[in-house]
């Protein structure tokens, strides 16, 4: 299974949750009660949205690629 690189802007919501959001993959949304929560819920969220890209053969968008070896979560 090939992973991609997807950059996530999260930021600490008013009532305290965090939310996650891309610029690169558009429709990646993910909230959670913490930052590792929330990271962990946005992969979730980045996996379906990439695969129903291939599923529908588009592209990648550009800001999104391969990593370019196998790594852990970093939070």
């Amino acid at each position: 299974m090939v992973e991609y690189l997807v950059s996530l802007k999260i930021e600490k919501l008013e009532e305290g949750m965090y939310l996650a959001t891309s610029d690169d993959l558009q429709g990646l949304v993910a909230q959670g009660r913490t930052i590792s929560d929330t990271v962990e819920i946005a992969q979730d969220v980045a996996r379906n949205l990439i695969e129903s890209i291939f599923e529908h053969g588009d592209p990648l968008p550009d800001g999104i690629a391969p990593a370019t070896k196998p790594f852990k979560n970093l939070v």
